[in-house]
């Protein structure tokens, strides 16, 4: 009998629909967006929440999700003026040096969103270097508030959140990212 080798085959991603409706009275903007999120194979659904949380936040006509973990030259959410100008880039976790100091180098301004237990431990390793770039910014989330974030996700949501006052209602959580720096220093 003749038999053949058996190929792996590559995982695919999992789409996630979402309805999101923002309301940022921070930022005076309000709006509905229909999203539809791909979660790579190696990214947990709390990743994925925070990616979408960072979206909400930074919420408007140019802002995007990049293509992720499947591509090492793109933001985890970027906001692209229409001449292709990446204004600001986005990572969520923990990037490192030369992924930090690319973006700053492609764009206006970058913010990182860092989260789960070994935030704290990347801060403190990297905060030195970190400092000294102008044009970053860099939040922190709770362990408890990505916990609650990657609670949140199902393949189909329909969300609204609001933020007042650095306060993220986003569905049924709250969450208050933590600046650990601000652009300015």
């Amino acid at each position: 009998m003749f038999q053949t080798a058996s190929r792996p085959m590559a995982l695919r991603a999992t789409v996630y629909k979402v309805q999101l409706d923002v309301s940022d009275l921070d930022r005076n903007h309000f709006a509905q967006y229909p999203l539809t999120l791909a979660l790579h194979p190696s990214e947990t659904e709390e990743r994925m929440m925070v990616r979408l949380l960072a979206f909400a936040m930074h919420a408007g006509q140019d802002v995007q999700f990049g293509k992720g973990l499947s591509a090492e030259d793109e933001a985890a959410v970027w906001e692209v003026d229409p001449t292709g100008q990446i204004k600001v880039w986005i990572d969520v976790g923990q990037p490192d040096e030369s992924r930090i100091k690319k973006a700053c180098g492609r764009s206006d301004r970058v913010v990182i969103y860092c989260y789960t237990r070994s935030a704290e431990v990347w801060w403190k390793q990297n905060q030195d270097w970190l400092n000294k770039l102008d044009k970053v910014q860099v939040l922190q989330l709770s362990v408890e508030d990505g916990a609650t974030l990657a609670g949140l996700a199902q393949r189909n949501m329909n969300l609204a959140c609001t933020i007042q006052e650095g306060m993220v209602y986003l569905g049924e959580a709250a969450v208050q990212p933590v600046t650990l720096k601000s652009v300015d220093g």
